[in-house]
């Protein structure tokens, strides 16, 4: 299988999208009741977690390529 970067920006996305599918599958099951303004602010408090997370993700990455790369040039070994 071949290995890819973790992403957790995606990862609570799909939490969160989860999440309202299992609400909404529960009420259609007559499970429990719910509200059709529930999901509202767990997709978009969801979303913007999310989002917030993936920036941060982001942003550290990029700060550990701009020091692995700043130590390369300095001839510095890097850690593994």
């Amino acid at each position: 299988m071949l290995r890819h970067e973790f992403q957790p920006g995606r990862l609570i996305a799909g939490a969160a999208l989860t999440v309202a599918g299992v609400l909404f599958l529960g009420d259609a099951g007559g499970a429990w009741e719910t509200p059709w303004y529930v999901i509202v602010p767990i997709v978009n408090g969801g979303l913007c977690l999310a989002a917030v997370t993936g920036l941060l993700a982001r942003a550290i990455r990029r700060g550990r390529t701009s020091r692995g790369e700043l130590r390369a040039e300095r001839g510095e070994a890097t850690a593994p």
